[in-house]
C-alpha cells in the first residue's frame, strides 16, 4: 500500500484527480470504477474543471460503477444514475453508452447481478477502481461479514449504511433497504485501486484498515491483499494511525 497524507479534503481531491487524469493520458482506452457518496465528489468536480480547461478527453473512457440502490429507477434524483450524471457525466465528454451501472428496477435482481459481472468481464476489467471506506469498513456496499470471494451480488443494507446515507434523502424511511453492489472479488480483480479517505468520522477505519488482521468482518482490510493500492488520505482520517512515517 502505498499512502499519500495530505492536509484536507481540497488536496485529497486534487491529489486523486491528477492520479486520475495521469492514467488517462496514459492510455488509449481506460476502464474506470467510479465510486458514489460524499467522499468523491471533490475528485470529479476537479475532474471537470480540467475538462474544461485543459481538455483532457474521456472520449475513450469506459466507466463501471460500484453499486445501485434497488427500487430507484434512473429518473430518481437519489439514484447513482443521477448522482453520476450531476457529478460527473453531463460536464465531460464520455459517451453515455460507455457508462455502466446496474440497474435497481431489474425484474430478476439475480439475473442483473449475473449480467453486470459478466459485463465487467467483458470490458476486460477495470483498470483504476475508485473507492471510499464506510466507518464500518464497508467497501462499495460490502457491509461486514460480506464473503472475500463475494461477485456482484445484492445487499441488504445495514442501519448504520443507511444512516449515513440518510443526508441524501427527505427522511431515513426513504433510503432503499436493498442494493446492488460490485463484490469483494469483483473488486480485487481491479488492476488498480485509489482509495481516497478524509475527516474525523473516518479515523477508526483508517486505523483497523492499517494496523488490524485482514478480516471479513472489517471488509476493507483485504485491500492489503491487492499489489497496487494507493491511499491519499488527509490529516484528520490518519489521526490515530501510530505507525504512519510522516
Amino acid at each position: 500500500m502505498r499512502i499519500i497524507e495530505v492536509s484536507d479534503y481540497k488536496q485529497m481531491s486534487v491529489k486523486a484527480a491528477q492520479h486520475v487524469i495521469g492514467k488517462i493520458m496514459k492510455s488509449d482506452c481506460l476502464t474506470l470504477g467510479l465510486a458514489t457518496g460524499g467522499t468523491p465528489t471533490g475528485l470529479y468536480g476537479e475532474l471537470i474543471e480540467d475538462h474544461h480547461v485543459n481538455g483532457t478527453s474521456y472520449k475513450c473512457v469506459n466507466s463501471i460503477n460500484l453499486d445501485e440502490y434497488i427500487g430507484l429507477s434512473k429518473e430518481d434524483p437519489n439514484s447513482y444514475f443521477q448522482y453520476m450524471c450531476s457529478n460527473l457525466f453531463s460536464h465531460i465528454d464520455i459517451a453515455l453508452e460507455n457508462t455502466h451501472i446496474p440497474s435497481g428496477m431489474a425484474t430478476d435482481l439475480q439475473k442483473e447481478c449475473d449480467r453486470y459481472e459478466k459485463l465487467i468481464e467483458e470490458t476486460g476489467g477495470i483498470d483504476l477502481q475508485i473507492l471510499g471506506i464506510g466507518e464500518n469498513g464497508h467497501i462499495g456496499f460490502n457491509e461486514p461479514g460480506t464473503s472475500f470471494q463475494s461477485g456482484t451480488h445484492l445487499v441488504e443494507l445495514t442501519e448504520s449504511t443507511r444512516e449515513a446515507n440518510a443526508r441524501y434523502f427527505s427522511s431515513i424511511d426513504e433510503v432503499p433497504r436493498q442494493a446492488i453492489t460490485m463484490g469483494i472479488s469483483t473488486i480485487m480483480k481491479s488492476r488498480e485501486i485509489l482509495l481516497l479517505v478524509s475527516g474525523k468520522s473516518k479515523q477508526d477505519a483508517m486505523k483497523k484498515l492499517l494496523e488490524n488482521e485482514v478480516t471479513e468482518s472489517f471488509p476493507a482490510s483485504i485491500l492489503r491483499n491487492h499489489p497496487n493500492v494507493t491511499i491519499i488520505a488527509d490529516k484528520d482520517a490518519l489521526t490515530m494511525v501510530q505507525h504512519l512515517h510522516r
